[in-house]
């Protein structure tokens, strides 16, 4: 006991003045105080200490506060906090470090070492396949992997498209001959139909297309019997259109009640697909004492009699009675001309607006007004002048030819009116009746009538002039 006693002494001296006067003077409580302040540094926590393990106190705290500063700004490493030399804190003045986020895009190095170079070259980090501009050469197989398989080692991978069904056929199929029916190019309808997998749903596309066309206009059907023979030797086999045609006239009494006019429709394309060589001419031979259903047995005899008007079974064009802005501007116009003439002939005025109409040309309807009023000019009488004025205003009225297709055809005789006055002298008189009898009846307006070129006439000058007759003025 006395030992320690001695050695805390010795590691605690207190100076004798103290104790002396302390206890001298009798003044236990100041006493008390002084000691107690004299060794308040040496206490923690009820425990003495000595000087040395308090410098290793205070350096376990430095050491503790560098981890813990070093650890919340590695990444910032050199412009953030740091500590002095006796521990205390020092502020850095750079910037504040950016956001968590983008500390967490960042693709330097977050140890604070280095030079800022991103990390594998720029090949490293989520979703990055190699550096910029690198190029893979081929992988050779390793035969001696656990997952080489010698099976795989010439196989040769393909898309495989899955073929079509019943249900999807029509829903893919018929959006396609639809748009043909628009533009009418048959080289493309054969490339979409070949990136199908029709599968046996070939012999189907005929029939689907004949249905479509029996429902259309007759310039449709048309287009329909060119992409027939189109696509036949393409896409098609002879024996899919046999068994298309087939399934056509076994269903003829369901597209009896859409179309009452199917069976000779019916018959017309077949007898159009034998003189294109797309069904053989024994095909309608085939059916000869084996067929019930009297539709099937009209349209076989509409085809028989069609062959039979053919010379040698040539290709029947026109038996559709083909329209649309597809054929020549020179065979429109003849066709224009032949309506003309049959309607001065006949005076039927409701034909001659179901002949216009059947053409489908309504953009080129200025045409027809225009060779109508030229037929007016070279005519010798006035039953033509009365019946052309009849028939340009029940078109008017009825609103197949519009306003603006009758005043470009009028506009467009107008312009021609002195060459049409070298063939007709009195093409401006007759002219000028026209327009004036039309105006009245309201096929034209008032501005259009003020248009109307008039020939000037014939007069002397004064004296003045010499007698210098005056030119024609138009």
């Amino acid at each position: 006991m006395a030992t320690d006693c001695e050695a805390w002494l010795n590691a605690n001296p207190v100076e004798a003045e103290d104790l002396s006067d302390s206890f001298v003077s009798g003044d236990e409580d100041n006493g008390r105080a002084v000691i107690a302040n004299k060794n308040i540094n040496n206490e923690i926590n009820g425990n003495w200490l000595s000087s040395s393990s308090n410098s290793i106190h205070e350096a376990r705290l430095k050491a503790k506060a560098k981890r813990r500063l070093r650890k919340n700004s590695s990444r910032d490493s050199g412009r953030g906090d740091s500590l002095s030399d006796n521990g205390d804190v020092v502020r850095g003045t750079s910037a504040a470090p950016t956001s968590p986020k983008s500390k967490l895009l960042d693709r330097k190095s977050r140890l604070g070492k280095g030079r800022g170079l991103p990390k594998k070259g720029g090949a490293g980090g989520k979703g990055v396949w190699g550096r910029s501009g690198e190029v893979y050469g081929p992988e050779e197989v390793d035969e001696k992997d656990p997952n080489y398989d010698e099976a795989q080692e010439n196989c040769v991978y393909e898309t495989v498209v899955p073929p079509l069904d019943e249900r999807d056929f029509e829903k893919t199929v018929t959006p396609i001959v639809q748009e043909y029916f628009e533009h009418g190019d048959t080289n493309e309808v054969a490339e979409l139909l070949a990136e199908l997998n029709l599968g046996p749903m070939c012999c189907e596309v005929p029939s689907l297309a004949v249905s479509l066309a029996l429902e259309a206009k007759a310039s449709h059907r048309e287009l329909t019997s060119r992409l027939l023979a189109d696509l036949c030797g393409p896409v098609l086999f002879c024996s899919d259109m046999e068994k298309s045609f087939d399934k056509v006239l076994r269903e003829l009494p369901d597209l009896v009640l859409d179309t009452p006019g199917a069976p000779q429709l019916v018959g017309q394309f077949i007898a159009r697909a034998v003189s294109d060589q797309i069904l053989s001419k024994s095909y309608i031979e085939g059916y000869k004492g084996k067929v019930d259903c009297e539709y099937t047995r009209a349209a076989l005899d509409r085809a028989a009699v069609l062959l039979k008007m053919s010379k040698d079974g040539l290709r029947i064009d026109n038996q559709w009675g083909t329209g649309g802005g597809q054929r020549p501007v020179t065979q429109l116009i003849k066709e224009m001309n032949l309506l003309l003439k049959e309607y001065i002939l006949s005076g039927e005025i409701k034909e001659a607006e179901r002949c216009l109409r059947d053409l489908e040309v309504p953009h080129f309807h200025h045409e027809f007004v225009y060779e109508a009023i030229v037929m007016v000019l070279e005519s010798k009488g006035e039953k033509t002048f009365k019946m052309v004025q009849q028939l340009l205003k029940s078109l008017s009225v009825s609103s197949i030819i519009t306003v603006d297709q009758m005043r470009r055809g009028y506009e467009r005789v107008y312009m021609d009116i002195a060459e049409i006055n070298i063939d007709v002298p009195r093409a401006y008189f007759i002219l000028e009746q026209f327009v004036d009898k039309s105006f009245s009846m309201g096929i034209i307006d008032e501005k259009l009538r003020d248009l109307c070129p008039c020939r000037g006439r014939k007069r002397f000058v004064s004296e003045g002039d010499g007698g210098i007759v005056k030119l024609e003025s138009y």
